[in-house]
């Protein structure tokens, strides 16, 4: 559960507020229309590694029922997560870095079915990365820290840190040396 208080701290700083966050601030923030996916997202988590896969598959559902966010409880995801918008977003990676945010339309997956969630085949997320949306990053593919993949973008190959991803394919049209504003 600490993930989901990191989750609620960064939506909170987004939006201006600096300083701790209290409990009154964090129960709110899960009832929060763009939190709420994520609260979610961390219970299917919490009952997956408990092995509780009834209850993991329960809250995964029930994302995919209520805001239309497929992910599965198997993926490892960091602190921080932003969804401002889920609808259409699909999230099989392996594992997702701190401080992500994901825009609307998303798929992170392989680029054959594979219904073992077999890891090798899944992207990887660094950590402050943004992923536009419509954007597709299909195979085992490696996305950098602090990387920008733009809307709509077909990612197909590594994208390095620091650089921006954009185009069907993507290609590397941006490569920053210095790090970029927490995305």
């Amino acid at each position: 559960m600490k993930n989901l208080r990191l989750d609620i701290e960064r939506y909170y700083g987004m939006r201006g507020h600096g300083g701790a966050v209290s409990t009154g601030m964090l129960l709110r923030g899960c009832l929060n229309p763009r939190m709420a996916p994520v609260v979610l997202i961390r219970l299917a988590e919490f009952f997956h590694a408990r092995r509780l896969g009834l209850f993991a598959k329960l809250f995964s559902t029930l994302n995919v029922m209520v805001f239309g966010i497929e992910v599965s409880p198997q993926v490892q995801i960091g602190g921080g997560l932003f969804l401002p918008h889920t609808v259409g977003t699909v999230i099989g990676a392996e594992r997702i870095g701190d401080n992500c945010t994901i825009m609307q339309g998303v798929t992170l997956g392989t680029s054959e079915p594979d219904m073992g969630f077999t890891l090798d085949r899944r992207p990887v997320v660094g950590n402050h990365v943004l992923i536009g949306a419509g954007a597709k990053i299909i195979g085992r593919i490696v996305v950098g820290d602090h990387a920008r993949i733009g809307a709509n973008a077909v990612v197909l190959r590594d994208v390095p840190a620091h650089a921006l991803a954009v185009g069907v394919p993507a290609s590397i049209v941006d490569r920053r040396t210095e790090h970029t504003e927490n995305l």
